[in-house]
């Protein structure tokens, strides 16, 4: 059973700019639609695709809208004529009417006035904006390292508990971010990329058998943080990502199951087994703002340091290297193996010889052995004999 096409839509920008157009935020429009504000943002940005009935009734709706802009266009294209012909005639009207004979009036001097102000200078026209400085790709990554790095750092401590193990996962983040600059660059949010990417590189569950994970690292100094922080690592890996997204770094309910690829009430429920878990244990906590603020400082009480920039850009680029070399040597010895069983296989079917089993019960054979007297003398008996005729058939009489 084959599906049917989806329904095409327009960019995520252009969604945005029809809605504007048209007059009608994102409550009119997701009323029309059937669906919640936070949707509709989700659309807009990107972040969620429309599905099914709900895509088919966006789609009409965008292309309701576009044509009304249409619309809207052609007829003011065809207004501007007219009014560009009505503006011409009054002036027509003028050029043929004879200019009117000015009166004369005697001068009158002018009365001196010891208030008056001198006359207002005129504006001077604003300085020109300087043009954007283009950067150069490497630049780019580094003024976006430099930005989210430490952020990103603290925030992966919270999931993950280990200093070393949160800068590694934001540093892998950051050189993966290298090798696809062009896509990430262009992305509607390169922190959202990084952060996602360094969240998975975290909560990998072969994290746990590396050889750094079984020597546990130094708990933080306070007591309040150490309870805070066991509380967060006893949370389920999800629930855990998700109360960070929601309550730590402030995103909105459909931002945070975009980034953790859920429903949007598979993500809210999330988050409550998350807060009451947490209330539970630490019932001062039961807040979202006072969870947000312990949660900040937790986060801002460790001494965590990233990397220069300069020396992550070099640690993806060998590792690219490394990952390129492997591969070749890879399909090189792949290819060898191939051409050496080629060469040595059989070019027709052998079959295989049945290996030799020990038969038991069977006298072993004896060799003939030298021959005695009597024995020689019966055999020459029997070649002096005749070997046929009568004789031998008829017993002779004794």
């Amino acid at each position: 059973m084959t599906r049917s096409p989806a329904t095409p839509l327009p960019p995520p920008k252009a969604r945005r700019r029809l809605r504007e157009t048209a007059a009608l935020t994102q409550t009119q429009l997701a009323t029309r639609v059937g669906v919640t504000p936070g949707i509709v943002r989700a659309w807009e940005s990107g972040r969620t695709t429309p599905r099914g009935r709900k895509r088919e009734a966006y789609a009409r709706l965008l292309k309701t809208l576009a044509e009304e802009e249409a619309a809207r266009q052609a007829k003011h294209k065809q207004q501007e004529p007219q009014e560009q012909q009505e503006q011409q005639k009054p002036d027509e009207k003028q050029e043929s009417a004879p200019a009117p004979v000015p009166k004369l009036e005697p001068e009158s001097k002018p009365e001196p006035q010891s208030d008056a102000k001198p006359a207002p200078e005129p504006e001077s026209e604003p300085a020109p904006e300087p043009a954007p400085v283009a950067l150069t790709p490497a630049q780019a990554f580094d003024a976006l390292y430099a930005f989210s790095a430490p952020a990103l750092v603290r925030q992966t401590f919270l999931l993950t508990g280990r200093r070393e193990q949160a800068r590694e996962s934001v540093e892998r983040a950051f050189q993966a971010a290298w090798e696809r600059w062009p896509e990430v660059a262009r992305d509607r949010d390169p922190v959202g990329w990084v952060r996602a990417t360094a969240y998975e590189y975290a909560l990998s569950p072969w994290q746990r058998f590396r050889p750094r994970h079984r020597h546990p690292e130094p708990p933080p100094a306070d007591p309040g943080d150490r309870t805070l922080l066991n509380t967060l690592l006893r949370l389920p890996p999800q629930h855990r990502r998700t109360l960070v997204l929601y309550d730590g770094v402030g995103l909105d309910l459909p931002e945070t199951a975009a980034e953790t690829e859920a429903s949007t009430p598979a993500t809210a429920s999330r988050l409550l087994h998350a807060r009451e878990a947490v209330a539970g244990r630490l019932p001062a906590l039961a807040d979202p703002q006072v969870l947000h603020r312990r949660l900040t400082e937790l986060a801002s009480n460790e001494r965590l340091r990233a990397a220069e920039p300069p020396a992550v850009r070099r640690g993806g680029e060998r590792r690219a290297r490394l990952r390129t070399r492997a591969a070749i040597a890879f399909t090189v010895a792949l290819i060898g193996t191939t051409a050496l069983t080629v060469r040595t296989a059989p070019t027709h079917y052998e079959p295989p010889i049945s290996p030799g089993q020990a038969v038991r019960g069977v006298p072993h054979r004896v060799a003939p052995g030298a021959l005695s007297d009597e024995e020689l003398e019966l055999r020459q008996k029997l070649r002096d004999q005749m070997q046929d005729g009568p004789e031998r058939l008829l017993p002779r009489p004794e």
